[in-house]
């Protein structure tokens, strides 16, 4: 557990090719032989990370949707509804994807299958809304997100997810 706490944080914050084996060792104050009693490779390290997320369910960002104390409609928009911060990371997946650049087979189907759980959740709570067509708003605002997300992190500022949301609100 407290190899998975150091990377998630560490693989978060400073990107996984940053994060090399040795500063997680040295953060989980573990030896290297330990992370591999528990972790065949840095990959499957990096799977698990992902994994955690997709138990939560989602990333942070993502929970709005599950927030039981709002209409269907304000769980849509709750989505978009992040505070600024110092460092903007984005969406874990979406990094993770970068990153791979397609050399991490098992890595990119764990972000391609969180991203298609995501989108059919905001497609059920788009019908739990009323949309005349769930499934194109779902996709809709799923397109809205993740170039909110992406641009977010570039910038490094939250702006993007206030625009966002407000397109959102008119679909």
């Amino acid at each position: 557990e407290r190899l998975a706490s150091t990377a998630t944080k560490l693989f978060y914050r400073n990107g996984i090719n940053a994060t090399g084996i040795e500063t997680i060792t040295q953060h989980a104050k573990v030896s290297k032989r330990t992370l591999y009693q528990h972790f065949s490779s840095k990959t499957e390290l990096v799977e698990s990370y992902l994994r955690a997320f997709d138990g939560e369910p989602g990333t942070p960002m993502e929970r709005g949707l599950e927030r039981g104390n709002l209409a269907p409609r304000e769980r849509l928009l709750a989505v978009f509804d992040v505070p600024p911060v110092d460092r903007f990371r984005g969406c874990p997946f979406h990094n993770a994807a970068v990153e791979s650049a397609g050399t991490w087979s098992t890595v990119d189907e764990i972000v391609r299958a969180h991203k298609r759980r995501f989108a059919e959740r905001l497609v059920a709570v788009a019908e739990e809304a009323g949309a005349a067509d769930s499934y194109a708003l779902g996709h809709q605002l799923m397109v809205l997100f993740e170039g909110a997300a992406a641009l977010a992190t570039s910038l490094n500022d939250t702006a993007p997810f206030l625009h966002a949301r407000s397109a959102a609100a008119q679909l």
